[in-house]
Order: C-alpha cells, then structure tokens, then sequence
C-alpha cells in the first residue's frame, strides 16, 4: 500500500497538536483527522479515535505493523514541515516592505 496524497488540513500554533492531515492510500482510500503532535521535542502522528462510554479512546483505524507506521509517520511529519515552510513563505511574501525616507 503506497501514500498517494497527503493534505495538511489545519495547522496550529499554539498547545502540542500542530496540524490534522489527511491521507490517500493507492488513491483509493482516505483517513481523516490524523493528528501531528509535538510532545518532549519530538513529532509524532495520532490515528483517528473515538470516545467510549467509558471515557477511554479507542483508534478508528491504525496501522498493523511498526514498518508501515513509521513509513506512514516520516511522510505525514515531512508533509506537516513542508505546510510550515510554505506557510512562513506566505507570511514573509505577504509583510508589506519598509518605507524608505
């Protein structure tokens, strides 16, 4: 199974949650609202989950192997840092140039 597409959909300054992605599989299959985090200086992803009645959280879908994991991690997270710079670019193109006297 192979990432075809990966969307960052939000990114967040602030708090440890720093973006919710989406990723395509074999351009056929989605998921939705994986979530990168920054926690003891280092990224990592978050699976989908679902609150249970007993107030614990249970993952929607999660991949079954660490190999597949970590290849779905490194490619989120180098999407997530692309978003960034990309972002950062916009805002330094956008600041309106200092006046000269």
């Amino acid at each position: 199974m192979q990432i075809t597409d990966i969307k960052v959909r939000k990114l967040f300054d602030e708090g440890p949650m720093k973006a919710i992605v989406s990723v395509t599989f074999d351009g056929q299959l989605a998921v939705h609202d994986i979530k990168v985090i920054n926690a003891r200086d280092k990224f990592f992803i978050v699976m989908p989950s679902r609150k249970n009645p007993d107030e614990s959280y249970r993952d929607i879908v999660h991949p079954i192997n660490a190999q597949f994991r970590g290849m779905m991690e490194d490619a989120v997270i180098a999407a997530y840092e692309a978003a960034v710079a990309e972002a950062q670019n916009a805002e330094a193109t956008e600041a309106p140039a200092p006046e000269t006297v």
